[in-house]
């Protein structure tokens, strides 16, 4: 959880910094300076999602640090839901191929969280019945 928190402060903040930097690493085409067609509200929407990135990924540091579990659980189904759409954004053609990564990034650590708490679960049972 930290990681993921440490990695998704750091992208909000090259979003905030060098949004064209973020937009190519997603696999989105950069539009030069002067560029943009008068209403292209690209930029607005990235720096939201920025912000929020940098905000969630301070919520899952601290989480981490409060090894709050119930926090844990909670991203599951909403990160397998993030991956679903992401997944279905690029399949459908509303994004380009290159953000299948965020997609593919959301699945594969809702898989890992909810394999990590149901390992501990389990031994935490298993030190219960030793006690």
């Amino acid at each position: 959880m930290a990681v993921f928190g440490v990695l998704a402060a750091s992208l909000g903040v090259v979003g905030l910094v060098a949004p064209d930097a973020l937009l190519t690493v997603m696999g989105f085409e950069p539009v030069p300076a002067g560029g943009r067609a008068d209403g292209d509200h690209t930029l607005v929407f990235l720096t939201s999602s920025s912000m929020a990135a940098l905000n969630m990924g301070v919520y899952y540091v601290l989480a981490a640090l409060a090894d709050w579990k119930a926090f844990f659980r909670w991203t599951v189904p909403f990160r397998l839901l993030t991956c679903a759409v992401f997944t279905l954004a690029v399949a459908t053609g509303r994004a380009p191929a290159g953000f299948l990564g965020v997609g593919l990034w959301e699945g594969l650590g809702a898989v890992v969280t909810g394999f990590a708490l149901r390992y501990d679960k389990r031994a935490a049972v298993r030190t219960e019945a030793r006690a």
